[in-house]
């Protein structure tokens, strides 16, 4: 696929990301995709718009935030440009505000990114690995069992990339790929193991490992004030497809 905005390929980019982080449970109602993983992170518990013809009037709404309140959850929109436009103002008039904004990102992989010797890439996360994520994406206590299960959905081939420097964690990332495409998700790298090159060294280890599989494009979704990690995206030869808000009620 070619890295165009069409609302096939943006449909095709939602889904693969879907999939490349899977929600515990997924619903579809009128056009919307409900996300639940037990409030563990905003992707895996939002409402997502599958094309711009979804219903939004304030039945569908208020149906779409029942299921969450019920939980307790706060129900959290992700507006991409699938959604419809009317939307924004129907959620600001509900008192729902903007809290963050992420971008898509597309990069074709080609044979020249190589693999760092370094650079474990695991079939499935290890005790050290999830020890590892669990104490420095932090995840809450209460979330250490979602967060688990939501790793061990992610279809396989799935790469867990860890590094690691006399038994001490430096750096981890998660690749997950479908067809063509790898989904980069997580990439993290310790405070004390900084200014190394360490987020190079494991996305492209990453790339490469991907590239063997067969796929020819990564994915990422970045948060659009990043600013330690947009640069890198970009020498890597990211560039943004497009971009989506989350919003919240008051």
């Amino acid at each position: 696929m070619s890295c165009s905005d069409s609302p096939a390929d943006i449909r095709r980019l939602e889904e693969l990301a879907f999939r490349g982080w899977p929600a515990l449970e997924s619903r579809d109602f009128a056009g919307w995709r409900q996300r639940f993983s037990r409030g563990y992170t905003k992707r895996a518990n939002s409402i997502n718009a599958l094309g711009i013809d979804t219903r939004f009037d304030p039945e569908v709404v208020a149906a779409l935030e029942a299921p969450y309140l019920a939980l307790g959850q706060t129900p959290a929109w992700r507006l991409t440009p699938l959604a419809p436009p009317a939307i924004g103002p129907l959620l600001a008039a509900r008192g729902y505000r903007t809290i963050e904004r992420s971008l898509m990102q597309v990069c074709p992989l080609h044979a020249g990114f190589a693999a760092d010797g370094e650079v474990q890439i695991l079939p499935r996360p290890t005790p050290a690995w999830i020890d590892a994520f669990r104490t420095h994406s932090p995840v809450p206590p209460l979330h250490g069992e979602t967060m688990q299960l939501m790793l061990a959905a992610i279809a396989a081939p799935v790469g867990f990339a860890f590094v690691e420097e006399a038994g001490r964690p430096m750096a981890m990332a998660i690749g997950a790929i479908e067809g063509d495409h790898m989904g980069l998700f997580d990439v993290l790298v310790m405070p004390y193991a900084r200014r190394r090159g360490l987020a190079r060294r494991v996305t492209e280890s990453l790339y490469a490992w991907a590239w063997g599989k067969g796929a020819r494009f990564a994915y990422l979704q970045v948060v659009a004030t990043n600013s330690a990690a947009l640069p890198l995206y970009a020498d890597q030869g990211f560039r943004t497809v497009y971009g989506y808000e989350y919003l919240l009620p008051p």
